[in-house]
């Protein structure tokens, strides 16, 4: 039974550090059930590292981070255990690229969840068929567009059933014109009730499918709020300018 009231992930005075350099200081935040979470700032803000740290890929210095108020940051906390529970889709893929589509999607579902070769077979193709690349299932990624290796990326972490789904930059990496297949991925996994906390650049997407914005500046998160009032009203002179460079940016 899903608790609504209580946030499904939880960080609490997060800090990180790449030997003298603060990277992250004092991050705090949380992500219901259901609910997206978008993180926004200025390359080398500590976006990506926020979702690193939550996925147990860095170690933190200091502060705590809890899954369903379990702390996962605990020392002896079976990480592969974690990260069965939260998946985590990068800016560059990271398909096999020995493995088809169908390869790269049922491998974690077979070996991790120990699902059934014929199950996981099903499943991955049920997936495909909904992002409409069910005739790219025997395909190797270097076949397939950035778009579509991006998408089958996101359909591999959330086969996994994930109690949380991270989505680092997912479309930095991408040509203007694939960018939208991949939003509206993301748009659907919203619809279904899918929990993400995404690092983002693309502001009119966050805009318009989170429910809570976050803005981080130098590993501080200088404001935060709901989506429709941080951008329509923000409040500090910073996030002002950030957000204007941005819309002028993207613009061009």
């Amino acid at each position: 039974m899903i608790d609504w009231t209580k946030p499904r992930l939880k960080v609490v005075n997060l800090k990180k550090n790449y030997d003298t350099k603060v990277v992250l200081d004092g991050v705090d935040l949380e992500v219901f059930p259901g609910q997206i979470v978008a993180v926004i700032g200025s390359s080398g803000s500590g976006k990506s590292t926020v979702l690193r740290c939550v996925n147990l890929l860095e170690d933190i210095l200091d502060g705590q981070i809890f899954l369903e108020s379990v702390e996962i940051s605990e020392p002896d906390v079976d990480q592969d255990k974690v990260r069965e529970q939260i998946g985590l889709v990068f800016q560059s893929f990271n398909l096999f690229g020995h493995l088809s589509i169908l390869e790269n999607i049922t491998l974690a579902l077979i070996h991790v969840k120990k699902m059934p070769k014929e199950e996981a077979r099903k499943k991955a193709l049920n997936w495909l068929e909904r992002i409409g690349l069910a005739d790219k299932a025997n395909s190797y990624p270097d076949k397939l567009s950035g778009g579509q290796q991006q998408r089958t990326a996101i359909v591999r972490a959330i086969a996994m059933e994930p109690k949380v789904l991270l989505l680092d930059e997912v479309t930095s990496a991408l040509d203007p014109e694939l960018v939208g297949e991949v939003l509206s991925l993301i748009k659907d996994l919203k619809a279904s009730g899918t929990t993400i906390l995404m690092a983002t650049h693309e502001l009119s997407f966050a805009r318009e499918v989170a429910d809570w914005v976050i803005f981080l500046e130098k590993g501080k998160i200088l404001e935060q709020g709901e989506a429709k009032d941080f951008f329509d009203n923000p409040k500090e002179p910073r996030t002002k300018e950030f957000l204007t460079r941005m819309i002028k940016r993207s613009e061009q």
